[in-house]
Protein backbone atom coordinates (compact mmCIF):
# COMPACT_ATOMS: atom_id res chain seq x y z
CA UNK A 1 0.00 0.00 0.00
CA UNK A 2 1.30 3.41 -1.06
CA UNK A 3 1.24 5.98 1.55
CA UNK A 4 1.99 9.72 1.37
CA UNK A 5 4.67 10.37 4.05
CA UNK A 6 4.03 13.89 6.42
CA UNK A 7 6.28 15.17 8.71
CA UNK A 8 6.57 18.02 10.87
CA UNK A 9 8.16 18.85 14.46
CA UNK A 10 6.21 19.85 16.67
CA UNK A 11 2.63 18.94 18.51
CA UNK A 12 1.55 22.22 17.07
CA UNK A 13 1.93 21.57 13.47
CA UNK A 14 0.87 17.78 13.95
CA UNK A 15 -2.72 18.21 15.20
CA UNK A 16 -4.56 20.10 13.02
CA UNK A 17 -3.56 17.56 10.45
CA UNK A 18 -4.35 14.35 12.38
CA UNK A 19 -7.49 16.37 12.98
CA UNK A 20 -8.52 16.13 9.14
CA UNK A 21 -7.05 12.75 8.75
CA UNK A 22 -10.02 10.04 8.62
CA UNK A 23 -9.81 6.13 10.15
CA UNK A 24 -6.74 7.82 11.80
CA UNK A 25 -4.88 4.52 13.55
CA UNK A 26 -1.18 5.70 15.70
CA UNK A 27 1.30 3.00 15.78
CA UNK A 28 4.04 3.15 17.87
CA UNK A 29 7.65 2.37 16.96
CA UNK A 30 11.09 3.10 18.15
CA UNK A 31 9.43 5.90 20.22
CA UNK A 32 7.63 7.60 17.59
CA UNK A 33 3.82 7.55 16.63
CA UNK A 34 3.02 6.89 12.99
CA UNK A 35 -0.56 8.03 12.73
CA UNK A 36 -2.00 5.98 9.36
CA UNK A 37 -4.96 7.35 7.72
CA UNK A 38 -7.06 8.90 4.88
CA UNK A 39 -7.29 12.45 3.27
CA UNK A 40 -9.49 12.98 0.65
CA UNK A 41 -9.71 9.12 -0.02
CA UNK A 42 -5.75 9.00 -0.20
CA UNK A 43 -3.57 6.76 2.25
CA UNK A 44 -1.15 9.01 4.78
CA UNK A 45 1.22 8.79 7.10
CA UNK A 46 1.99 11.47 9.81
CA UNK A 47 4.44 11.52 12.43
CA UNK A 48 5.67 13.90 14.87
CA UNK A 49 9.77 13.82 14.87
CA UNK A 50 10.70 16.22 17.34
CA UNK A 51 12.53 19.15 16.84
CA UNK A 52 16.25 19.27 14.96
CA UNK A 53 18.12 17.60 12.72
CA UNK A 54 18.94 14.55 14.63
CA UNK A 55 15.04 14.07 15.34
CA UNK A 56 13.99 14.91 11.73
CA UNK A 57 16.71 12.20 10.03
CA UNK A 58 15.71 10.30 12.20
CA UNK A 59 11.92 10.09 11.58
CA UNK A 60 12.30 10.10 8.07
CA UNK A 61 14.52 7.28 7.60
CA UNK A 62 12.25 5.05 9.85
CA UNK A 63 9.15 5.95 7.77
CA UNK A 64 11.25 5.25 4.80
CA UNK A 65 11.79 1.94 6.42
CA UNK A 66 8.24 1.51 7.40
CA UNK A 67 6.26 2.46 4.65
CA UNK A 68 6.10 2.23 0.82
CA UNK A 69 5.86 5.98 0.16
CA UNK A 70 4.74 7.98 -2.68
CA UNK A 71 6.92 11.51 -1.27
CA UNK A 72 7.45 12.93 1.85
CA UNK A 73 6.56 16.29 2.75
CA UNK A 74 7.95 18.24 5.44
CA UNK A 75 5.41 21.31 6.21
CA UNK A 76 5.17 23.54 9.33
CA UNK A 77 6.77 26.99 10.09
CA UNK A 78 9.96 28.60 9.83
CA UNK A 79 10.99 32.05 10.59
CA UNK A 80 11.31 34.88 7.52
CA UNK A 81 14.95 35.89 6.47
CA UNK A 82 13.81 37.63 3.31
CA UNK A 83 12.25 41.03 4.01
CA UNK A 84 9.61 40.38 1.20
CA UNK A 85 7.83 37.81 3.71
CA UNK A 86 5.38 38.37 5.88
CA UNK A 87 3.59 35.74 8.69
CA UNK A 88 1.79 33.42 6.82
CA UNK A 89 3.42 33.65 3.51
CA UNK A 90 4.84 30.19 2.08
CA UNK A 91 8.25 29.20 0.81
CA UNK A 92 8.53 25.80 -1.03
CA UNK A 93 11.94 25.06 -0.61
CA UNK A 94 13.46 24.21 -3.89
CA UNK A 95 17.03 24.35 -2.35
CA UNK A 96 17.73 23.32 1.20
CA UNK A 97 21.05 23.51 2.80
CA UNK A 98 22.45 22.69 7.01
CA UNK A 99 23.54 26.33 7.80
CA UNK A 100 25.72 25.42 10.89
CA UNK A 101 27.54 22.42 8.52
CA UNK A 102 30.53 23.91 8.37
CA UNK A 103 34.54 21.92 7.03
CA UNK A 104 35.53 25.04 5.86
CA UNK A 105 38.98 23.84 7.56
CA UNK A 106 39.40 21.56 4.81
CA UNK A 107 38.74 23.68 2.18
CA UNK A 108 34.98 23.16 1.40
CA UNK A 109 32.62 26.12 1.19
CA UNK A 110 30.18 26.53 4.00
CA UNK A 111 27.37 24.03 4.33
CA UNK A 112 29.14 21.05 2.30
CA UNK A 113 28.74 17.85 3.26
CA UNK A 114 31.10 15.09 2.21
CA UNK A 115 29.73 13.24 -0.52
CA UNK A 116 26.33 14.87 -0.43
CA UNK A 117 26.86 17.85 -1.37
CA UNK A 118 25.97 21.48 -0.61
CA UNK A 119 21.80 21.85 -1.20
CA UNK A 120 19.42 19.45 -1.40
CA UNK A 121 16.23 19.71 -3.54
CA UNK A 122 12.38 19.68 -3.42
CA UNK A 123 10.94 17.86 -6.51
CA UNK A 124 10.37 19.83 -8.97
CA UNK A 125 7.24 17.80 -9.69
CA UNK A 126 5.73 18.25 -6.22
CA UNK A 127 6.63 22.55 -6.44
CA UNK A 128 4.47 22.48 -9.25
CA UNK A 129 1.86 20.39 -7.55
CA UNK A 130 1.74 22.58 -4.30
CA UNK A 131 2.42 25.91 -6.20
CA UNK A 132 -0.76 25.02 -7.95
CA UNK A 133 -2.29 24.43 -4.46
CA UNK A 134 -1.37 27.41 -2.27
CA UNK A 135 -3.39 30.58 -2.42
CA UNK A 136 -1.24 32.10 -0.26
CA UNK A 137 1.60 34.28 -1.13
CA UNK A 138 4.22 31.83 -1.86
CA UNK A 139 7.91 31.91 -2.86
CA UNK A 140 10.11 29.14 -3.94
CA UNK A 141 13.66 29.64 -3.02
CA UNK A 142 16.27 28.62 -0.04
CA UNK A 143 15.08 26.88 3.54
CA UNK A 144 18.39 27.39 5.78
CA UNK A 145 18.05 24.63 8.68
CA UNK A 146 20.25 24.38 11.82
CA UNK A 147 19.85 23.11 14.95
CA UNK A 148 19.58 26.55 16.62
CA UNK A 149 15.88 28.83 17.13
CA UNK A 150 17.94 31.83 15.85
CA UNK A 151 16.88 35.04 17.04
CA UNK A 152 20.10 37.23 16.49
CA UNK A 153 19.19 39.79 13.60
CA UNK A 154 23.03 39.39 12.71
CA UNK A 155 22.46 35.98 11.67
CA UNK A 156 19.94 37.26 9.25
CA UNK A 157 22.83 39.40 7.19
CA UNK A 158 25.00 36.24 7.46
CA UNK A 159 22.52 33.52 6.39
CA UNK A 160 21.48 36.37 3.05
CA UNK A 161 24.81 36.75 2.49
CA UNK A 162 26.19 33.40 2.98
CA UNK A 163 24.05 30.83 1.49
CA UNK A 164 21.45 34.01 0.00
CA UNK A 165 18.40 32.02 2.19
CA UNK A 166 14.87 33.24 2.35
CA UNK A 167 13.77 31.06 5.59
CA UNK A 168 15.01 29.42 8.25
CA UNK A 169 13.81 26.32 10.37
CA UNK A 170 15.42 23.49 11.76
CA UNK A 171 14.63 20.47 10.24
CA UNK A 172 13.79 20.34 6.40
CA UNK A 173 17.73 19.81 5.55
CA UNK A 174 17.98 16.82 7.86
CA UNK A 175 14.59 15.08 6.13
CA UNK A 176 15.73 16.21 2.62
CA UNK A 177 19.13 14.68 3.06
CA UNK A 178 18.10 11.43 4.64
CA UNK A 179 15.18 11.57 1.11
CA UNK A 180 18.31 12.14 -1.10
CA UNK A 181 20.39 9.18 -0.27
CA UNK A 182 17.61 6.84 -0.15
CA UNK A 183 16.30 8.01 -3.58
CA UNK A 184 12.76 9.22 -1.88
CA UNK A 185 11.34 12.09 -3.64
CA UNK A 186 10.33 15.22 -1.40
CA UNK A 187 9.48 18.57 -0.68
CA UNK A 188 9.68 21.32 1.63
CA UNK A 189 6.51 23.51 1.94
CA UNK A 190 7.11 26.15 5.24
CA UNK A 191 4.92 28.88 6.89
CA UNK A 192 6.19 31.92 8.02
CA UNK A 193 5.27 31.99 11.50
CA UNK A 194 8.26 34.62 12.66
CA UNK A 195 10.53 37.29 11.55
CA UNK A 196 14.45 37.15 12.79
CA UNK A 197 14.46 40.24 14.77
CA UNK A 198 15.32 39.71 18.28
CA UNK A 199 11.80 38.92 19.36
CA UNK A 200 10.73 36.12 17.17
CA UNK A 201 10.27 33.66 19.75
CA UNK A 202 7.50 35.98 20.71
CA UNK A 203 6.24 36.22 17.38
CA UNK A 204 6.70 32.38 17.20
CA UNK A 205 4.66 32.01 20.47
CA UNK A 206 1.92 34.25 19.07
CA UNK A 207 1.03 32.84 15.58
CA UNK A 208 2.61 28.85 15.36
CA UNK A 209 -1.46 27.70 16.02
CA UNK A 210 -2.38 29.39 12.82
CA UNK A 211 0.51 29.14 10.40
CA UNK A 212 -0.31 25.07 11.97
CA UNK A 213 -3.80 25.24 10.68
CA UNK A 214 -2.91 26.90 7.22
CA UNK A 215 -0.10 24.40 6.51
CA UNK A 216 -3.00 21.34 7.57
CA UNK A 217 -5.22 23.04 4.78
CA UNK A 218 -2.16 23.02 2.08
CA UNK A 219 -2.02 19.06 3.04
CA UNK A 220 -5.84 18.30 2.91
CA UNK A 221 -5.64 20.60 -0.89
CA UNK A 222 -2.67 18.62 -1.96
CA UNK A 223 -4.87 14.96 -1.44
CA UNK A 224 -7.27 16.00 -3.95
Amino acid sequence: MKYTGIIVAIEEEMQPIKDMMQEAEGKDGYNLTFYEGKIGGKNYVLVKSGVGKVNAARAAQIMIDKYDLDYIINIGSAGALSDDLDIYDFVIGKDIIQHDFDITAFGHEKGYITDVGTKFHSSDTLIEKYLKIINSKVKIGTIATGDTFLTDIKAKKVLIDEFNADCVDMEAAAIGQVCTLCEVPFIAVKSISDKLNCKNNIQFEEYIKEVSKKCAEIIVQGAF
